[in-house]
């Protein structure tokens, strides 16, 4: 007779990185205890009301901050942002950018350019 099978579980920074929200904002019982596979999958697919107004109006974790602003992670750093920021924070960068969200969109874009020319070449 095989052992009954395990649930796999995460720790809550893992599963708060899965479900692309800012760990510190999740409520305190989300942040003290593991996350089955199982629970992980519901919260996607049904996802309570907690998670909507995160995913909506944040704090927001750095990818998910880095993509809205169409920068990258680094980018991010190099222009000072350390910490999480909230939608709207994110919208007033974006509809009045500063210097260096405009230097680091255009440097983003041109590695993205270059990792498409080099993934076209390869495949010839």
């Amino acid at each position: 007779m095989s052992k009954p099978k395990q649930t796999q579980t995460m720790k809550p920074a893992t599963a708060a990185q899965k479900l692309d929200v800012f760990l510190p904002a999740t409520p305190r019982e989300f942040q003290e205890r593991l996350v089955s596979r199982d629970e992980l999958d519901e919260l996607q697919r049904n996802p309570p009301e907690w998670l909507v107004e995160l995913r909506r109006d944040g704090p927001h974790p750095r990818n998910v901050v880095a993509a809205r602003l169409r920068v990258s992670n680094s980018g991010l750093a190099r222009g000072g942002v350390t910490e999480a920021l909230t939608t709207a924070q994110i919208a007033e960068l974006n509809a009045n950018p500063p210097e260096w969200l405009i230097r680091e969109r255009e440097s983003f874009a041109e590695v993205k350019r270059e990792e498409r020319r080099l993934a076209e070449r390869g495949r010839s």
